[in-house]
């Protein structure tokens, strides 16, 4: 007779940190606040991108950042340095993802309550954070130009649970061979809802657009 049990499990395995992004997000809502999960493959070019748009939005509305790292706290000061406003660096130990439990121990820290908008700049990997809801009332995710446009078939669930997928570097389209109808096809049979701004930090390029997007579902969420 084989000696193999079997067990059935129901309860979803993510559904502690799922209970506790709905933590999140009421503690948020209570206080306010906007939060913005930022995703993309290393050197997409999020920092660079995200002291743009903070330094477009900072008199408009009081923001916060906040920056996960394996180490150092490099990204933290280029924003809070480049902006001015009040930036905040998580180490993750080591992982590829940050979840809603580190989130929560770093609001802890980090006295959100007069922020208007909040926004973390996720790990760099284009697999591990998107398998977590960190709280966030949306996820935006960066596809540069460099990378390809063949990354939505390769990584499709990043695609999938982002609500803005920014394509970067278009300064850099000459030089590389990316289609950007391709991409948006390819986006859009992953999550027909996704809304995709190409933009240049370089530029400045489609920057208004996306500063746009945020300042609606900010009033949105009112």
């Amino acid at each position: 007779m084989s000696n193999v049990r079997t067990i059935q499990i129901n309860e979803n395995v993510f559904a502690n940190n799922d209970m506790q992004s709905d933590m999140i997000r009421s503690m948020l809502d209570a206080q306010g606040t906007f939060f913005i999960n930022v995703m993309s493959s290393p050197g997409s070019g999020k920092t660079t991108l995200l002291t743009k748009l903070i330094n477009k939005m900072k008199d408009t509305y009081k923001i916060g950042e906040m920056d996960v790292d394996i180490e150092s706290d490099l990204d933290a000061r280029k924003v809070a340095d480049a902006t001015g406003v009040q930036s905040l660096q998580i180490h993750n130990g080591g992982l590829c993802h940050i979840d809603a439990d580190m989130v929560s121990r770093a609001l802890m820290e980090y006295d959100t309550k007069d922020f208007d908008l909040l926004i973390l700049e996720n790990i760099g990997n284009l697999v591990c954070p998107a398998e977590f809801d960190t709280g966030a009332h949306k996820n935006v995710m960066l596809l540069s130009v460099p990378e390809g446009d063949d990354k939505p078939l390769k990584y499709p669930l990043m695609f999938s649970v982002s609500d803005v997928v920014l394509i970067t570097k278009i300064d850099t389209m000459k030089f590389f061979n990316f289609d950007i109808q391709k991409a948006t096809q390819r986006i859009h049979e992953l999550n027909p809802k996704a809304i995709i701004i190409p933009v240049s930090a370089k530029t400045g390029e489609g920057l208004d657009q996306v500063v746009n997007w945020i300042s609606s579902q900010m009033r949105t969420a009112e």
